[in-house]
């Protein structure tokens, strides 16, 4: 019976406990819901740090960027005009070499002694002629003097028909003399020519860019000696899509970086547009020219160009993070002031405390870290930058210097605090 009474008292007790318990429980609840309802959007998270920028005018410049190799302005290999053993090679692997320089030769004693035999059958054909003008002379004259004999009837036809016969293969005698001298004339030329062939010369001013062929092997004319390559000025072939096309003029200013020189821009242009498109691709061939002052840039170097397609010398700028995109708009966030906090220790919030305001804008340039904004700011304004792109519309936010302090603050006060006890107390 006892027994019965006591587990009958205990199971009282914790009934009791437990109604007590959920009292407790739906009050903290409901206080903690109605500060919720009453603290607004994000009262019950802290405030986001976040950086401003404020809003100015600065000069800014949209360009495309594409990249390539450099070659030169012309790069041709040097074929011989003879075949033969190279007898001279004058140039090496990069020598700088001047249009008509010559810079090996093919063997040319044989050649040599031809020319001299076509000069003594030239001479020859000269002294001919000199012979049969003479005899050419001497039958006029006898043909003048029988002519007159023959007028006065002194002189038989017969006689008179023998003489101007005679005339007229003087005459013969000196155009076979005159062809046959044009003939030696041009046999000489054309060995001169061949002896002139056996010199190998530069077509370009440039450098030696490459060298196949040594002193002693054969070069014919299939194969070339040696490469030539102008770098007086280097260019770059680069394809362009179509959205870019029409904005890529001949003359559009270009800047140049290869990885030689880290750092250092070299300046060039746009010199040609191809008229077509590659089917393929769809991008056609730009090719942009580079001068090349002190050859430092040198054929094969990989290249970067950056293309100024569009410049505005005063823009309303913001930084390239201050831009985002919320339910399809693009546009930046402004700081405004903060609703008035209740629910909150002390019944009152920070005045640091503000809220972030959405404000759609259009955009023109973009200029690397400066985006142009042509609607939707004045110069002055200050917008949110680092942290903008995890915001919404109505979020709390604090500048982050700010916030850092405050954090500090708490942690001195609250170390303080823990650590220093007031006089007269003790610890139990």
């Amino acid at each position: 019976m006892r027994r019965t009474i006591a587990i009958v008292i205990v199971a009282l007790v914790a009934l009791a406990g437990v109604l007590v318990y959920n009292r407790g429980g739906d009050a903290a609840g409901g206080d903690a819901a109605g500060g919720g309802g009453r603290g607004g959007r994000g009262a019950g998270r802290p405030p986001m740090p976040v950086e401003f920028a404020t809003v100015k005018r600065a000069p800014v410049a949209e360009q495309i960027l594409v990249v390539g190799n450099l070659i030169g302005a012309a790069t041709v290999e040097v074929v011989p005009r003879a075949n033969g053993r190279l007898q001279i090679v004058s140039v090496k692997l990069g020598d700088p070499v001047r249009q008509g320089q010559v810079i090996a030769r093919v063997e040319d004693s044989e050649i040599r002694e031809q020319v001299r035999g076509a000069e003594a059958s030239y001479a020859v054909a000269q002294a001919s002629i000199r012979q049969r003008e003479a005899d050419l002379k001497l039958a006029q004259n006898n043909l003048d003097r029988s002519r007159s004999l023959y007028e006065r009837q002194l002189l038989p036809q017969m006689t008179f028909d023998d003489v101007d016969a005679r005339h007229q293969a003087a005459v013969a005698q000196l155009d076979l003399a005159k062809a046959q001298f044009e003939q030696a004339k041009a046999r000489l030329d054309e060995l001169k020519i061949t002896l002139t062939n056996t010199q190998i010369v530069a077509p370009v001013d440039g450098f030696i860019g490459k060298r196949y062929l040594d002193q002693g092997a054969f070069a014919s004319t299939n194969a070339p000696v040696a490469s030539v390559v102008d770098i007086r000025t280097v260019r770059m072939v680069a394809n362009l899509v179509e959205r870019d096309m029409r904005r890529v003029p001949v003359g559009t200013a270009a800047n140049v970086e290869v990885d030689a020189y880290p750092g250092e821009t070299f300046k060039g242009r746009v010199s040609r547009v191809a008229p077509v498109f590659d089917p393929a691709t769809r991008t056609a061939e730009i090719e942009i020219e580079v001068p090349n002052v002190g050859y430092r840039l040198k054929p094969g170097m990989y290249s970067r160009v950056q293309l100024t397609i569009s410049t505005r010398g005063d823009a309303i700028t913001v930084p390239r993070n201050a831009l985002v995109d919320l339910g399809g708009k693009t546009g930046v966030f402004v700081a405004a002031p903060a609703e008035k906090a209740e629910g909150t220790r002390g019944g009152s919030a920070s005045q640091n405390v503000m809220t972030a305001k959405f404000l759609p804008v259009e955009v023109g340039i973009r200029d690397g870290e400066a985006i142009e904004i042509t609607k939707g700011l004045d110069t002055g304004a200050r917008v949110i930058t680092t942290g903008a792109s995890a915001l919404k519309d109505g979020d709390r936010i604090v500048a982050a210097n700010e916030a850092s302090g405050r954090g500090e603050g708490r942690g001195e006060g609250g170390r303080e605090g823990r650590g220093a006890q007031p006089q007269g107390s003790s610890s139990r």
